[in-house]
């Protein structure tokens, strides 16, 4: 096409437009900077045998801070937690103590209920004993209701001689003696009884003062 003519792409600037993007020169082999005046500058490899950078490291800053306040997070609930547990194993614990001594203290009190009307009946055995009637059938009879209700934890208390203690006794007479140095019981009227620490009934007893 001769040169002049109006559609020479030359003159007009409507033909295909070529554009170099390599980032190196050809005809001299120097880098190219890009159109933002910045110059692309590749990274290293890491060294053979360590590992490139890793998030959360000094190479990614932000992301080892979220790393650091996502830890912090899970420890505090983890505390939280355990705080929980702790504190409602606590109150299992007492609950399991308080069911047990209130068990115990249910069923001790049954049991005095029940051997409460049983007392006659160890007075009368007694007083058999002390008059030389309890023989025979009734003897065996007799030892066998004292070994049952020992079992079930009844205890007999009380002997002439023994300091009176107005817990466990009851005073039905009152005297002033020299061969006593304290308020002394010197005779038991009725004896007493208790389960454990609980005073079914109290011995009845003479009580002597010192003069």
């Amino acid at each position: 096409m001769p040169a002049g003519d109006p559609r020479d792409p030359r003159e007009t600037g409507d033909g295909p437009v070529i554009r170099d993007k390599r980032r190196i020169d050809p005809e001299t082999g120097a880098v190219r900077e890009p159109a933002g005046g910045s110059t692309w500058q590749p990274q290293p490899a890491p060294p053979q045998g360590q590992p490139g950078p890793v998030a959360g490291t000094a190479a990614d800053p932000a992301a080892g801070t979220g790393d650091a306040a996502a830890l912090d997070e899970a420890l505090q609930q983890l505390a939280e937690r355990t705080s929980d547990l702790q504190r409602v194993q606590a109150e299992y614990a007492n609950y399991r103590r308080r069911v047990d001594r209130d068990r115990a203290a249910n069923r001790e009190q049954a049991v005095g209920s029940v051997l409460a009307n049983l007392l006659p009946v160890l007075d009368d055995i007694g007083r058999a004993r002390e008059h030389g009637e309890l023989q025979g059938g009734f003897k065996s009879v007799g030892e066998a209701l004292e070994q049952t209700v020992e079992k079930l934890g009844l205890t007999r208390f009380g002997e002439a001689g023994d300091a009176f203690d107005p817990t466990m006794h009851e005073a039905l007479t009152h005297a002033h003696s020299a061969e006593v140095s304290e308020p002394t019981c010197v005779q038991v009227f009725q004896p007493g009884y208790r389960i454990g620490e609980r005073i079914v009934r109290p011995a009845r007893v003479a009580v002597a003062d010192p003069e």
